[in-house]
């Protein structure tokens, strides 16, 4: 029985993936769990693999494609088998997908009468002569760009919607003297996230300046005792972690008609990327040592610099931590992730002037600001945590286990 291989949907937040590369061309023998090709979601390169074993029959879209999920993008068959039925609703499913070579030739007369429907929808009309997926006809009806000026680079110089967005960005730039750039995956469920989180979400936001000195004397000595030392974003999750479990409260989230307190601490780590951010979670960090929180936070965040978390690593996450202070940014506040209901920002470590009895000396200070979600948490709550937090890194021993520090 024929194959259909659909966009998956591969997280809570992805609308559609772009197909990076094909590892199967029409033609391939495919065994099931076979990778087929490499997917970009929202948050990471993922590989797609086939639910069957046969003979890649179809290839539908060109790498390179903007595909929504549930979008029909390839079947798989046997060498013979009629597969009329498995594309029968290619353009019904995937409507804007540029399909390539076999592709077009097998939906034929339906794919016009598609354009020709989409065309009457978006109010436009257009020679019969011009040859354009449905997508780009759509595209090209929102952004006003006339599709007989558009050079198509598709199958026998079909338009496809990358021609039109093509198109529409030269136009803009001889316009207003600059550069459009589509929206990564990634940066389009950042805006939708963001969105969705900072206006509905009621925010408050508590500031706390931390004496660093002696969490910078314990890496110090740390480093010297081993070849791997933590980093101050390792301390940060574990002094959280620690504050967490004194502040059960702290680590829930907004459920409706209930909090849901959670049973573990999961530690999201805020990682930028060139086109945007993720945050792989450390999971159980209440059971965690400090040791075991650094090396799992390297391996993840190498992970999610080369875009290869699995979805289980980047969701789910019960508190966030931010840190910028790398940047030499001294503060800054965090937008909360939904469902989460605390997240920590950190800025730098600053060399600063100290008065006291003893006089005058430079001192290391850090500011944190923790954001908090009002329909979980009042002031009171976030300021306790914070307290703890801030006790925990001035006597930092308390991150280290007896074992560690010998």
């Amino acid at each position: 029985m024929a194959s259909r291989v659909v966009m998956p949907k591969l997280t809570d937040t992805m609308e559609e993936g772009v197909v990076l590369k094909w590892k199967k061309q029409e033609g391939d023998l495919v065994g099931s769990g076979e990778v087929l090709a490499e997917i970009e979601t929202d948050k990471a390169v993922m590989d797609l693999e086939s639910f069957a074993s046969g003979i890649l029959r179809r290839v539908l879209v060109n790498e390179g494609d903007t595909v929504k999920a549930g979008a029909l993008i390839a079947v798989v068959a046997g060498p013979d088998e009629d597969i009329t039925e498995a594309l029968a609703d290619t353009i019904a499913v995937s409507g804007g997908v540029s399909p390539p070579g076999k592709a077009a030739e097998g939906a034929g007369s339906r794919q016009e009468q598609q354009a020709h429907a989409t065309d009457t929808l978006a109010g436009t009309q257009r020679p019969s002569t011009v040859k354009a997926s449905p997508r780009a006809r759509t595209v090209a009806a929102e952004r006003g760009v006339d599709l007989a000026t558009v050079k198509g680079t598709g199958p026998g110089g079909r338009i496809v919607e990358l021609d039109v967005a093509t198109a529409g960005k030269a136009a803009k730039a001889a316009s207003f003297r600059g550069t459009d750039r589509p929206l990564s995956q990634m940066r389009k469920a950042i805006a939708r996230t963001t969105t969705q989180s900072k206006a509905p979400v009621p925010h408050f936001y508590l500031t706390s300046e931390i004496e660093m000195d002696e969490a910078e004397r314990l890496r110090g000595q740390l480093k010297q005792s081993r070849r791997a030392h933590p980093s101050l974003t390792d301390l940060i999750i574990k002094a959280a972690a620690l504050a967490l479990q004194h502040h059960p409260e702290v680590n829930v989230s907004y459920a409706g008609d209930s909090l849901r307190y959670h049973s573990s601490i999961d530690i999201g780590i805020a990682v930028g990327l060139d086109d945007g951010l993720i945050s792989p979670v450390l999971r159980h960090c209440e059971s965690k040592s400090l040791e075991e929180i650094s090396g799992e936070a390297k391996m993840l965040i190498e992970r999610a610099r080369s875009q290869r978390l699995q979805p289980q690593e980047y969701t789910g996450a019960t508190f966030s931590v931010s840190n910028l202070g790398m940047f030499d940014v001294e503060h800054f506040s965090a937008i909360l992730v939904p469902p989460e209901a605390a997240a920590l920002a950190v800025g730098s470590v600053r060399e600063v002037p100290i008065a006291d009895v003893q006089g005058v000396r430079v001192g290391l200070r850090m500011k944190v600001t923790l954001s908090c979600d009002h329909r979980a948490l009042d002031g009171v709550q976030g300021a306790k945590f914070l307290r703890e937090f801030k006790r925990i890194l001035e006597h930092p021993l308390e991150l280290v286990l007896p074992e560690e520090w010998s």
